[in-house]
C-alpha cells in the first residue's frame, strides 16, 4: 500500500529580495524557494501558521509533500533547510527541493505488528516491547510503503525481532547498516520473580 502524501499549500511570492521577504512575513507567509528536478528556481510563500503546525508535528526535514501551488502542477518536495529567527527560534525561511518519481530518499516509516494472537510468548502474558515504532528507510519517491509489517507468528517470550527479520518492500533498504532492535518479547514481572526464585 503507498503512503498518502500530505500537502502542502504555497503562493508564489512576487518580487525577489530582501523587501518582498519582509513584505511576506509582515502579511503572515513565510517565504520560501523550490528548486531542483531540471526546473527554473521558484519564489513561494507559506502561510506561517500552517507551516509551524507541521514543524511542530514533527519529522519535517524527512517528511515528503505534494506541494500545491495555484497555477502549477503539484509536485513532489522533501524540505532541505529551515532558517528560523535566532531570538524567537521560529521559523523565517524555507528550502524545499522538486524530486522526481525515481530519486531516493529517506523517510521514516512506521512498523505495524500484526498476529498477536498467534504468538506463543503473547498468551503466556510476554509483552510486546517496541523498541522503534518507525524505522528510517531510503525509498524511491514515487513508490513510498505506508508501513512495514512484522508478524509475530510464533514469537516466544525472549524473541527479539531485528531489522533483517522484517521483509522489506523491492528497493527498499535500512539507513542504518547494522542489524538493529525493533521489538521484542519480554516476560512479565510476575514470571520473572519466580524464575529467580526458581534459581535460587
Amino acid at each position: 500500500m503507498a503512503r498518502e502524501i500530505p500537502d502542502l499549500v504555497a503562493e508564489v511570492r512576487t518580487g525577489t529580495g530582501k523587501g518582498a521577504a519582509r513584505q511576506a512575513r509582515r502579511e503572515g507567509y513565510v517565504p520560501g524557494i523550490v528548486y531542483g528536478d531540471g526546473k527554473e528556481p521558484l519564489s513561494l510563500n507559506i502561510k506561517y501558521y500552517t507551516l509551524l503546525k507541521k514543524l511542530k508535528a514533527g519529522r519535517f526535514l524527512s517528511t515528503l509533500f505534494n506541494l500545491k501551488v495555484e497555477g502549477q502542477d503539484d509536485v513532489r518536495v522533501i524540505c532541505r533547510g529551515v532558517q528560523r529567527d535566532v531570538v524567537r527560534d521560529l521559523p523565517t525561511h524555507v528550502d524545499l527541493m522538486r524530486l522526481h518519481r525515481n530519486s531516493r530518499i529517506n523517510l521514516f516509516i512506521h512498523v505495524n505488528f500484526e498476529n498477536h494472537d498467534a504468538a506463543p510468548g503473547l498468551k503466556r502474558g510476554g509483552t510486546l516491547t517496541v523498541v522503534r515504532s518507525e524505522v528510517e528507510l531510503e525509498v524511491t519517491a514515487g513508490d513510498i510503503p505506508d508501513h512495514i509489517t512484522v508478524d509475530l507468528t510464533g514469537k516466544q517470550i525472549g524473541d527479539v525481532i531485528h531489522i533483517d527479520d522484517i521483509p522489506l518492500p523491492a528497493g527498499v533498504t535500512p539507513t542504518i547498516k547494522r542489524n538493529f532492535v525493533v521489538a521484542n518479547v519480554t516476560a512479565p514481572s510476575g514470571l520473572i520473580a519466580a524464575e529467580a526464585a526458581e534459581a535460587e
